[in-house]
């Protein structure tokens, strides 16, 4: 799913690649997908695919980021900014709007 891209986060800030539609709802054993409700407020989900060096402490040393090339990540719905790049949507955010990393 997630390839190279000619963009460079600066800061604390990721680029991830939103899981289509079918990643993020269920398929039963007989193959009949189950599309995931949307709700008002609900995360979004998406693979991280560029992440920024890290942020300036107050003392001028450079934190570096947690979060790193294919994680899968859940952020908060109304933090990133859209953008599209080869006619592929991608969201920009910063690493505080990141709720979890999912594992497994």
């Amino acid at each position: 799913m997630s390839k190279k891209i000619n963009l460079r986060p600066l800061g604390d800030r990721i680029i991830v690649e939103p899981l289509s539609e079918r990643e993020r709802g269920k398929e039963t054993k007989s193959g009949i997908f189950i599309p995931e409700t949307t709700e008002k407020e609900r995360p979004e989900q998406g693979v991280v695919v560029a992440v920024g060096p890290g942020k300036m402490n107050d003392d001028g040393k450079l934190v570096p980021m947690s979060l790193k090339v294919g994680d899968k990540v859940l952020f908060t719905k109304y933090g990133p900014d859209e953008i599209k790049q080869d006619s592929k949507d991608y969201f920009i955010l910063s690493e505080s709007s990141v709720l979890a990393v999912i594992e497994g």
